[in-house]
């Protein structure tokens, strides 16, 4: 794309009141056509700039200097006067000045005259213009309607000749009546300039009728949510995100459902019911969680394995012949054990039972090589009963327990040594 800065001279002279051209008057048919040019021109490059001056009424008139905003330019037609006659040359020198003051200096220059009056200078007053144009490589477009007159075209096309350059200049003839001004220059080679020579409007043209035929066609135009991101790409972001964000809800919407279908026994939180107890336990637990689980889990595998040592150590000692009186002593000592972790409920009757000193009594008689009159397990007993601490009886009989097994582990050996 051609990078340029054009001023459109725009023929006001009381000949524009003519109807001879669609659709309603000669005027109307130009203005149709400079807004068809200013279009395509900001379309084609976005730093094109594009400005517009009258040539007729009481003088030239610059209406807007080179600018991008594409609505500033259209807007400044309708308050456009008709009256007087057209100044082509005064109008060439100010838009060839307008452009000399353009502000970025990488831009080429364009001039756009529209002539639908009869033109009252002088050819050589015409060539010495173009002559001065061409020297300042500024390009001229010349689109010439109206009346048809010999010496008006005679002149149009020697300020062409004195202003061409690598074939960068063009006019366009376009007869009354013969067809509508913008179709004319749709065709003309205005617009199907390729950049060097031309003014480049018929790629951006080209687009614009093929984007609106497509959209025509299949309603999208081949976009995305059937939005042009070149043309509105913020309007394309917005959706582009509505729909990421869409897709995330449904997707979750999709696994929350997914897990309230999941089967009745797959974990969907905390498990309730009882856990059924290891065949060796000597108590069945609740799954109740309290804050002395942890402490109790302990204490009933602390007992568990030392019941299982004690199984094992009377299965392959021959001394041990007293597998009965081990089984009872387990026993014991598993109830005891159960009564402890029954609960708050179950306290008054703990306490009971175990500060009955026959009861204590009994269970240290059954225990081999534990004298329960022994001074230090008295003075153990007596300092339980003292503190009244229940959830450390537990603990105790498995110290005791441990004793004990220390006391026939000794039996055992002496009696190998004898």
């Amino acid at each position: 794309m051609v990078l340029e800065a054009t001023m459109i001279c725009i023929d006001n002279s009381e000949w524009m009141r003519n109807g001879d051209y669609y659709p309603t008057s000669r005027f109307q048919s130009q203005a149709d056509a400079v807004n068809l040019i200013c279009g395509s021109k900001t379309q084609s490059h976005p730093e094109n700039t594009v400005g517009i001056l009258t040539t007729g009424g009481k003088g030239v008139r610059v209406l807007v200097t080179p600018t991008t905003d594409l609505g500033k330019i259209l807007s400044c037609m309708h308050g456009v006067e008709l009256g007087g006659e057209s100044k082509i040359t005064s109008a060439v020198q100010i838009a060839q000045l307008a452009l000399k003051h353009r502000q970025n200096k990488n831009q080429r220059q364009r001039i756009v005259l529209f002539v639908g009056s009869p033109v009252a200078a002088e050819k050589k007053i015409l060539e010495t213009i173009g002559k001065k144009l061409k020297k300042n490589n500024v390009a001229l477009d010349i689109v010439e309607f109206g009346q048809e007159d010999d010496t008006k075209s005679e002149k149009l096309e020697a300020l062409l000749t004195s202003v061409n350059s690598n074939d960068n200049s063009h006019i366009v003839h376009v007869p009354p009546s013969s067809e509508v001004l913008t179709d004319a220059l749709l065709s003309s080679p205005i617009f199907e300039g390729d950049g060097e020579g031309g003014s480049g409007f018929a790629a951006a043209a080209a687009a614009g009728v093929a984007a609106a035929a497509a959209a025509a066609a299949g309603g999208a135009g081949g976009f995305e949510f059937g939005v042009d991101p070149n043309l509105d790409p913020e309007l394309a972001l917005a959706l582009r995100v509505s729909m990421e964000e869409e897709r995330a809800r449904q997707e979750a919407a999709a696994k929350r459902a997914a897990d309230e279908q999941a089967p009745d026994g797959a974990p969907k939180g905390e498990t309730s019911g009882a856990v059924a107890p290891p065949s060796d336990a000597p108590a069945a637990v609740s799954t109740e969680k309290g804050p002395d689980d942890d402490e109790s889990a302990l204490l009933a595998q602390a007992l568990a394995m030392s019941m299982n040592d004690a199984v094992g150590t009377s299965g392959t000692s021959a001394d041990d012949t007293n597998m009965t009186e081990a089984v009872g002593e387990d026993q014991d000592l598993a109830f005891a054990l159960e009564m402890s972790m029954q609960g708050e409920g179950s306290e008054g009757d703990m306490n009971k039972v175990l500060g009955d000193p026959s009861f204590m009594n009994s269970i240290l008689a059954s225990l081999p090589g534990v004298d329960p009159n022994d001074p230090s397990v008295r003075d153990v007993l007596a300092a339980l009963q003292a503190e009244e601490e229940v959830e450390k009886l537990p603990l105790m009989l498995v110290l005791i327990r441990i004793i004990w097994q220390e006391v026939r582990k000794q039996q055992n050996d002496s009696s190998e040594k004898h």
